[in-house]
């Protein structure tokens, strides 16, 4: 199982979450989110960085240059696409970085397959994020996982959206065949960016 710990603002946190052996870090360049990066993390300190871990910078809807600036300025891994990229951006992308594109889900979603279908070619992996009262990224809620079970998919994706310790059980009992990992966020903060390594630890341990 697969973690990814996303909105990480501190290099001191990077350096511990790869001591943990967590395998993606998010780095949120989205101007308006509580995460966002901006002048809180060295560029070339993380850049520089001797990690096991793969960085992911997270964006939406962003400028081509800029995605590409954050990749060389920061020693980006992986690119998360949180909005409504075309196939053609995570094509190019993927030339550079390996890609993550997400698709938000709330009650309204029935077909996954569709929803992922015009990606397939063009990216890495996919990521399922719940969509909650118009808002997408950071609900800190869930969708119904179920939705999931039904679909072929057929490229390794994240669960995402609200998950806690409290969903161990859950986790385990989710099956896929291209269920890859998870990523976690807000219910592991002790504020908006400091995440708090004990529960990161004990959530690795359960799984």
């Amino acid at each position: 199982m697969n973690i990814k710990v996303c909105g990480i603002t501190q290099l001191k946190q990077l350096q511990q979450l790869d001591g943990l052996n967590i395998e993606f870090a998010g780095l949120i360049f989205v101007k308006d989110s509580p995460r966002y990066v901006g002048d809180k993390l060295d560029k070339e300190a993380v850049k520089n960085a001797d990690f096991d871990l793969k960085k992911v910078g997270v964006f939406k809807n962003p400028e081509m240059i800029d995605v590409l600036d954050a990749i060389d300025e920061y020693g980006l891994d992986v690119v998360q696409l949180h909005g409504e990229e075309s196939p053609e951006m995570c094509e190019d992308l993927s030339d550079e970085v390996e890609v993550i594109k997400v698709f938000n889900i709330d009650e309204t979603t029935t077909d996954i397959d569709a929803l992922v279908a015009d990606y397939d070619a063009v990216c890495d992996y996919y990521l399922f994020d719940t969509k909650a009262d118009g808002e997408t990224g950071g609900t800190g809620k869930q969708f119904d996982w179920k939705i999931l079970s039904k679909a072929k998919i057929e490229k390794p994706f994240f669960l995402s959206g609200g998950i806690s310790v409290d969903d161990i059980a859950k986790i385990k009992k989710f099956k896929h065949p291209d269920y890859f990992g998870v990523d976690i966020n807000s219910r592991f903060e002790k504020e908006p960016g400091v995440k708090d390594m004990g529960q990161v630890l004990l959530f690795k341990k359960s799984l």
